[in-house]
């Protein structure tokens, strides 16, 4: 029974509250304990994983970004210079009216002007610094002032020009500038007042005219037109593009030839004061506006537009609307829209070739990102079982891995993309994003992707799905070589067609898929054979090898047949099949570019003369003995000889007299015209009377009849000659239409010309151009100061025969005897933006894709450590040495190495063999060249060597190092398997 205690007295005074104590602290079992957040105990449970991770993220995604803004940026930069060389007349718009009937001023020129300009600023510009505007006659009038030059008696010729921005470009010299006003009123005769005009100093120190010279025209029914110099000028820069086209004769006096005649033509500057007079000189005149446009900031990937907009500016809508806005009647002429379609045609041409590498490269890389996720799966798939087992479930799970994966590979990636962007700037930024997302979202999934297929129920393994999908593989192989065969890599007038440019890497996943199909039966073979030996490493790692040890992880369940994982057999394949194909590729662009300068040169080195004119006492034997020269060929040769006696007789031919022996390597060495010397070996020594056995060209031999032809030289004589041979072409005269005659020197062409005083010496070798230059120069007589005529090409037609125009890479045009070199002419040829950029992006992708492979065949070592490390420990124990567990994992793990090395190898060559026919390399060899890729083992065996002894160096450090690492940590805490 509870007693209510006694209530407190009113006035009982009340004592002080105590102290509140604290309250107890509850049980630590009643505590709700706050989970800690997932991504960061994860992230801090693997630190160097995570680093790995995030670094593997981070190349891969700067490779991918910097991919695509390296290609604009050399389409670009091959644009820009093939633009640029074709000079500004072929990339100007030349705008042209009839003169207004209501008067001319400066003020109209510079509104039209506006009105022009304002149109450009699209997908094309035009730098208002640049533009040349004016008002020109049409025709030139003669004078007749008999005091002038006259050089074969013809009368010079003058024509008169309006040019707004002639003054910025001249300094004045004497006399003064012509009068801006008005000289005459409009009601005074056309002809009474001279027009004045300021001459060039070179023109009127050619012309004979001063200040104050009055220059009379031709005279007409209603009076005779006269101008009157007023003044000269100077010109700061002859060089300069504004003096080019039409404006050239305003420097300096221009031979005008008439036949053989000579005389001058010579253009003059007027004022604006006699703008409305300028039509009573050439009774004619127009406007112009000459536009330049900024080739600098042309892009390859608007070549559309521009062109589009280009024609619309030349003959289109955008032309009918300013004719309509200045109420004239413009004319638009323009070589740019061919050039730029020759520009797009080269850039379509190189541009599924440059492919191939990054092509090869984005393979590889796909598989190292799936190994790497593979790998990650692996180590953490008793985790990820036991998540499950504890209610977890597989959505669930997946979605934390993507969130450990995004807070490491979004920012390295986005800082991939930011360092591309930085170190590669190009105007365009979407196909940057494009490709970095792609490859970020292989690198986020790789590993939840591999986390769900583990999760997975196991369920029985369909046998008909692996044949399937190597079947479907195959059938695309098949079908790209076959569109390869048919059409090309590149189809003229075609975008690059993916499928063809992934048809190298077709071949080699077939490849792939073959040798892991072959490699495990070879291996056992192998296996077994060392099993029949004493000793237990050999047998032990080729059987390892064969069962393929590394196509699971530790601590996982293998599903399915055992067998050697494909994903680092592919690797390997595509590294080394893109690798060998594009260096067979550049091989061949670099044989056929020597080819072509060959032909050009007519050997390795040249030095001709003018006309039949010989070469200097002695120079041929001393350049014979120049370092380098293999072989020395002094020929004569005569253009202008005919041959009697021949179907279409006389014909006019060129005759090549040469000493048998030389010409003939000479000829072999070059692919043009190759002939047994033996057939000319006994003409030279001949009879008077007795026929000199010749070579014929193709053409020539088909107008002859057989018998015997009478040879007229040039210089006179006779030669009787025979048919001895039929060459379809000759190192001298190389272009595959010409008529050509080949005599062997000695007494019997004596007559005609021989090499004891030739005028041609050819030479293979390497002599070096500026040593042969300085030996020319040392031979030349104290009198031969200057050359006496413009150089003739040391082998005519040679750019014919390379269907290009003349090679660049010559000596300078005043030599006395030019002097030519193929390496010279080579390195004109290969002195082009887009054959660097297509070279350098292959080697890049050639050593990224080396890299990619190494690190797959790390990753799948990686798979198979703690497996192999418990072997070892375990082998320890029996006695194994530390040699012989370096041993078998090399012959674990070299025997699938060395095996995608030979296979990529042979792929590679089935590559070079099944594609190669129907690739054109013209675009990267800089001059029109056969089609087809010549399969040469160098290429390909040094890249599968060079890769082959990486990948060994890697896996022996490798098992050295972490090898030992492994099996000091299972040797001290057991096999927990």
């Amino acid at each position: 029974m509870t007693t209510r205690p006694p209530a407190t007295p009113p006035h009982a005074a009340t004592p002080p509250p105590a102290a509140t104590p604290p309250p107890a602290a509850p049980p630590r079992s009643t505590v709700a304990a706050r989970p800690a957040p997932w991504v960061r105990t994860r992230l801090r449970a693997a630190p160097l994983g995570t680093l790995l991770g995030a670094a593997l993220a981070f190349v891969a995604v700067v490779l991918a970004a910097a991919l695509p803004r390296a290609q604009d940026r050399g389409a670009d930069q091959a644009l820009r210079s093939f633009l640029e060389r074709s000079g500004p007349s072929q990339t100007s718009l030349l705008v042209t009216a009839p003169t207004p009937r209501n008067g001319e001023s400066a003020e109209l020129l510079d509104g039209t002007l506006r009105s022009l300009l304002a149109r450009t600023g699209g997908s094309f510009h035009v730098d208002p610094g640049t533009v040349v505007h004016g008002t020109r006659n049409t025709k030139r009038q003669p004078l007749t002032n008999p005091e002038l030059s006259r050089p074969s008696g013809f009368p010079p010729r003058l024509s008169l020009l309006y040019v707004r921005q002639a003054r910025a470009h001249t300094t004045l010299v004497e006399g003064r500038w012509p009068s801006d006003t008005p000289t005459v009123t409009p009601d005074a005769p056309p002809y009474g007042t001279p027009i004045q005009v300021v001459l060039s100093q070179r023109a009127a120190q050619t012309l004979g005219a001063r200040v104050g010279s009055v220059l009379a025209g031709r005279p007409l029914v209603d009076g005779t037109p006269s101008v009157e110099v007023v003044g000269l000028f100077s010109v700061h820069d002859e060089g300069e593009d504004f003096w080019r086209d039409d404006l050239g004769c305003l420097a300096r006096a221009c031979e005008f030839y008439q036949g053989e005649n000579l005389s001058w033509d010579v253009d003059a500057l007027i004022g604006a004061g006699d703008l409305g007079r300028l039509d009573t000189w050439g009774q004619t005149a127009e406007d112009f506006w000459r536009l330049p446009v900024d080739v600098g900031r042309l892009r390859a990937d608007r070549l559309d537009a521009t062109a589009r907009d280009i024609a619309s500016y030349v003959g289109g809508p955008t032309a009918a609307t300013l004719s309509r806005e200045t109420l004239r009647e413009l004319h638009t002429t323009s070589w740019l829209p061919e050039r730029l379609e020759q520009a797009r045609a080269r850039i379509r041409a190189a541009t599924p070739l440059a492919a191939i590498g990054p092509a090869g490269v984005a393979g590889v890389a796909f598989v190292v990102l799936c190994l790497a996720g593979a790998l990650t799966g692996d180590r953490r798939d008793g985790e990820l079982r036991l998540l499950l087992a504890r209610g977890g479930s597989r959505a669930g799970i997946v979605g934390r891995l993507l969130g450990e994966g995004a807070v490491t590979v979004l920012p390295a990636a986005a800082a991939a993309t930011a360092l591309a962007v930085l170190l590669l700037p190009t105007p365009r930024l979407a196909p940057t994003l494009l490709s970095a997302a792609a490859v970020a979202l292989l690198a986020l999934l790789a590993f939840p992707v591999r986390a769900a297929v583990l999760l997975t129920p196991p369920r029985p393994a369909a046998r008909w799905r692996r044949p399937l999908a190597e079947l479907l593989v195959l059938l695309a192989t098949a079908a790209a070589v076959l569109e390869v065969r048919r059409r090309g890599v590149a189809p003229a007038g075609d975008d690059p067609d993916p499928l063809l440019v992934a048809a190298p890497l077709l071949l080699a996943l077939c490849g792939g898929l073959l040798l892991a199909r072959i490699q495990p039966v070879v291996t056992g073979w192998l296996a077994r054979a060392a099993g029949r030996r004493s000793g237990l490493v050999g047998f032990l790692g080729l059987a390892r090898a064969a069962r393929g040890a590394g196509a699971r992880g530790a601590g996982s369940p293998a599903r399915g047949g055992a067998g050697p994982s494909v994903l680092p057999m592919a690797a390997l394949l595509l590294a080394l099949t893109t690798g060998g194909f594009g260096a067979a590729v550049l091989h061949s662009v670099d044989a056929s570019r020597l080819g072509v300068a060959r032909l050009t040169v007519g050997g390795d080195a040249a030095v001709t003369t003018y006309g039949n004119a010989p070469l200097p006492e002695g120079l041929v034997k001393a350049a014979a003995a120049l370092p380098g020269v293999r072989t020395s060929v002094p020929l004569w040769i005569d253009d202008d000889s005919t041959v009697v006696g021949a179907a279409q007789s006389p014909t006019q031919v060129t005759v090549v007299v040469a000493e048998p022996a030389g010409y003939a390597e000479l000829s072999r060495t070059l692919g043009c015209g190759s002939f047994d010397p033996a057939v000319l070996a006994a003409g030279g020594a001949g009879s008077d009377q007795a026929p000199v056995p010749a070579l014929f060209s193709a053409g020539l031999a088909r107008q002859a009849a057989g018998g015997t032809y009478v040879l007229r030289p040039g210089n006179g004589g006779e030669l009787r000659t025979r048919v001895a041979g039929v060459i379809d072409c000759t190192p001298a005269h190389p272009a595959p239409d010409a008529a050509v005659v080949v005599l062997p020197a000695g007494p019997a062409t004596a007559a005609v010309g021989g090499t004891d005083r030739p005028n041609r010496w050819f030479a293979l070798g390497s002599p070096g151009g500026e040593r042969l230059r300085a030996l020319v120069r040392a031979a030349l007589p104290a009198a031969s100061t200057a050359s006496p005529g413009p150089s003739p090409s040391p082998s005519p037609a040679a750019a014919a025969a390379a269907g290009q125009g003349p090679a660049s890479g010559g000596g300078p045009a005043d030599e006395v005897y030019p002097v030519r070199t193929s390496a010279e002419v080579v390195a004109g040829l290969g002195d082009d933006p887009l054959q660097r950029s297509a070279q350098r992006l292959f080697w890049a992708s050639v050593a990224a894709a080396a890299g990619f492979a190494l690190l797959a065949v790390l990753l799948t070592l990686m798979r198979t450590v703690p497996e192999r490390a418990a072997l070892l420990a375990r082998l320890r124990t029996m006695g194994l040495r530390r040699r012989q567990g370096v041993a078998l994992i090399l012959a674990e793990t070299l025997p699938q190495t060395l095996a995608a090395v030979l296979g990529g190898a042979l792929t590679a060559a089935c590559a070079v063999v099944l594609l190669g026919p129907a690739i054109d390399l013209s675009a990267l060899v800089g001059a029109r060249v056969p089609t087809g890729v010549t399969l040469t083992a160098g290429p390909v065996l040094s890249l599968a060597l060079g890769l082959a002894a990486l990948v060994a160096v890697a896996v022996l450090v490798e098992a050295a190092t972490s090898g030992r690492r492994q099996i000091t940590t299972e040797l001290r805490a057991g096999d927990q398997r």
